[in-house]
Parts: structure tokens; sequence; C-alpha cells
């Protein structure tokens, strides 16, 4: 049997395995280690060895757990909660004010968690039951909260970015910057939607009456925004001493981790409760990554060794005589299929062995790679019918909202999340230009 048809039968073996249902390190890791053996022989479990070594040799991967338990830290004490009402007062006079307070409130969430998760669960307990009472257009609302969360795996501290820095070795560090740009615009992109959505139709997102507005003293107002401003003081003095060079990379993960812990003890919200839950779901999160990254590392290490990378490479532009842009496009339409079915880790580890060393040889820049895959996932999160983000407002959204208004409202952010990834893919310097800049190249 050849290399291609082992590579093959390898690649089915794992994909089989994932549709019975089983965990994704599970699947993966197990047909590694079996295809190893069987191929290599005693000498094949060196592999799994090497490659587990390899996981806790890698020292940027302490930022993974110190960034989680600083979002935890911060969504647990209820900190996160004082963001969204100091938004609520301060953009309420205006149309489509709270939807539009939304967005930057799921960006200020994944600046401060890195999980798309995180997003969804506060959007939708918080923000949604508040938007439905005053009266906005709940498809709308859907929408808004389900694009909104999808921008925790773009704009850092990405978890997401992490584990394809990991996978591709490329430094994390210069991923993060590179979704700067892109996730800023993909948010600016939203509110312009909502500004002109509801300008052109008043109904769908109606401003704060006179009476509410006036309800709200200008003490109270400086006083939400002062508990509201601690969260983004946290993120920025986090990235500010990056960014001056002040800390490394670690470095300012942990500085995150610590702030958030002492604005819980400043705002006295630091009980065993929240301790516990912090740490519990930032170990679970954690040790559920760690798993991935090592399956991955392990099925990427046998896939290399098979050579089945050059062999799709010269099926491609050998046999079927495509170009690289045609490829790059046929692995994000990819992405998208996959997306329906699989979340964005579960996407990484299975196409990462076949993807990021294609992509390499083709001539493309692999930092900014990860940005194209980290939109294609966001796309493929809320891509009908199985869409990752879908069944998740669905769990969390209040009874009134039905499957065909969650599947509804998410037509016009989806279609603006393909403008963001034709422009990052059409204009490469949106993604390079800050890792360029701040690394010298």
């Amino acid at each position: 049997m050849s290399y291609e048809m082992i590579a093959l039968l390898m690649f089915a073996s794992m994909m089989l395995l994932l549709l019975t249902g089983k965990r994704v390190f599970g699947a993966i890791g197990v047909v590694a280690v079996l295809f190893s053996l069987a191929l290599w022989g005693d000498g094949g479990s060196e592999m799994a060895f090497s490659a587990a070594m390899k996981l806790m040799k890698w020292y940027p991967l302490l930022t993974l757990p110190l960034f989680i338990y600083m979002g935890y830290m911060l969504s647990e004490s209820g900190i996160a909660d004082d963001l969204y009402r100091m938004f609520h007062v301060w953009m309420g006079p205006v149309r489509g004010g709270l939807a539009i307070g939304t967005i930057v409130l799921m960006v200020a969430i994944s600046a401060m968690n890195g999980l798309s998760v995180a997003g969804m669960a506060i959007g939708a307990s918080i923000a949604m039951p508040e938007l439905l009472r005053r009266g906005y257009d709940k498809i709308m609302v859907t929408g808004v909260i389900q694009a909104g969360s999808s921008l925790g795996i773009l704009v850092p501290p990405s978890v997401v970015l992490v584990l394809y820095g990991m996978i591709a070795r490329q430094p994390v560090g210069q991923l993060w910057l590179a979704g700067v740009f892109p996730g800023l615009m993909m948010a600016g992109l939203f509110v312009l939607y909502i500004a002109v959505r509801c300008w052109l139709k008043p109904e769908m997102g109606p401003a704060l009456s006179r009476e509410e507005r006036a309800a709200v003293s200008w003490s109270e107002k400086i006083s939400l925004l002062k508990a509201g401003l601690i969260p983004l003081f946290i993120f920025f003095s986090m990235t500010g001493l990056f960014l001056m060079g002040y800390t490394s990379l670690v470095e300012s993960s942990a500085v995150g981790a610590l702030a958030a812990t002492l604005a819980a003890i400043f705002k006295r919200r630091l009980t065993s409760h929240v301790m516990e839950e912090t740490l519990r779901k930032t170990l679970s999160i954690t040790c559920m990554f760690m798993w991935i990254i090592l399956a991955a590392l392990c099925f990427g290490a046998v896939f290399d060794g098979l050579g089945a990378v050059r062999a799709i490479e010269n099926f491609f532009v050998g046999e079927m005589g495509w170009g690289p842009w045609q490829i790059l496009i046929l692995m994000q339409v990819s992405f998208i299929i996959m997306g329906m079915f699989l979340d964005d880790t579960a996407m990484l580890v299975i196409v990462a062995p076949l993807y990021v060393p294609l992509v390499g040889h083709l001539g493309f820049d692999l930092v900014w790679y990860g940005v194209l895959y980290t939109i294609t996932c966001q796309i493929a999160y809320m891509t009908p019918p199985f869409g990752y983000n879908l069944f998740l407002m669905r769990a969390m959204a209040p009874p009134e909202v039905t499957l065909k208004d969650i599947y509804q409202s998410i037509t016009p952010f989806v279609l603006i999340m393909v403008l963001a990834l034709i422009l990052v893919m059409a204009f490469p310097q949106i993604a390079l230009w800050l890792p360029g800049v701040q690394y010298g190249h």
C-alpha cells in the first residue's frame, strides 16, 4: 500500500471515529498512535512522547490558562456586567444604541477572555432580555449577539490563535496583533449595519425615552462610567505594557490575571464561590485545549512522516493545474462546510496537518493565513444548518426566540463577515501591518 493510501485511510479512520461522537482529542490521538505503531513499530511510540514533551516545553502556552482565568474572574465577579450597564446608560439615547453597545461589549469581553462562548453567555443572559424588554426587534437582537460573540476567537487574546500558533509553529504575539485590525474592522462593519438599519427603521431599535433618560442622574452616569472602565483599564494596561516592550507575552497575561483578581477584591466581589467557579472553569477549558494540542501534534507528526502534504500539493498543483489562490479559496470553502458540523478547535486539529504546510509551500504568509482561518471559522459558526453558534444561541435564548428566528437573524452578519474575509484576502496588510510595525518585518 502506498503512503498516499495510508494517509487517506488514516484521515478516513479519524473522521469515522469523530462521527461516532467520541471526544475530538481521543479520536485524533488514538488514530495517530495506532498508525505510528503500525508503520514504524516500537519506535512509533516516540512520536506521542515527543509531541507531549514539545507541548510541555512550549513557554507561550502559559498564556492560555492565565487569559482564561482573567476572563472568567471578570465574568464570575460581575465586573463584565458593569460594562454593559455603562453602555446601556450612555448609548441608550441613540437609535439602535443598545445593540451598538452590545457589539462594543462583545469586543471588550473578547479582549478579556478569548473565547466566543463567554461572549455568547454574557450577551444572551444580560443583553438580550434588556434589548427585548425595550422593544428591539428580536431577529436583529439575536443576530447581534451571535455576530458579536464570534469576535472572541479573533480579537486578542484569542485562544484559537494560540492553538493555531502552536500547531503552525508561528509566534502567538504576531498572530494576536494580526487579529486586531480585522477584528475591529468587522466590529465596525457590524456597528455601521446596525446604525443604518435602525436609522431606516427606527422601530427595530428604539432609543430610550426622555423619561427613562431623565431618571438616570449625572452622578449615577459618572458612577457607572467609572465601574465600566475597570475592565477596559485592565485590558489596555495589559496590552500597553506588552506593546511598549515592558513585558513579554506570558508576563502580560500574568499582569491581566493579577489585575482581574485585584479588581474583584477592590469591588468586594471575590468570594469563595467566585474563586471556586473561576478556577474550575479555567482548569476545565485549559485541560481540554492541552489534550487537543497534544493529539494534533502527534497526528501532524505521522502525516509529515508519510509525506501526505507533498502528495496533496502535487495533486492540486501538478495534476489539477490549480493556482495558489484557487487552492486557498477551496480551503476556506472546506472550512465553512466542516464548520456546519464541528467547532473551531476540531477543524483546526483535523486539517492543520494538511493545510498549514501546504499554505507555506504555496508561498502565503502563515500569520496572515491564521487570520483567514479564524474569520472563516466565525462564518462557519453561524452557517446553517448546524452552525456551532446557532445551537448555543438556541440553548440560551428565551422561549419566544425560535430556531427559525435564529437562522433568519444571521444572514446580514454572515454577509458582512464574508466581506471582511474578502478584504483581508485582497489586502493582506490589514492583518500584517501591525505585526510588521511591532516586530520590525
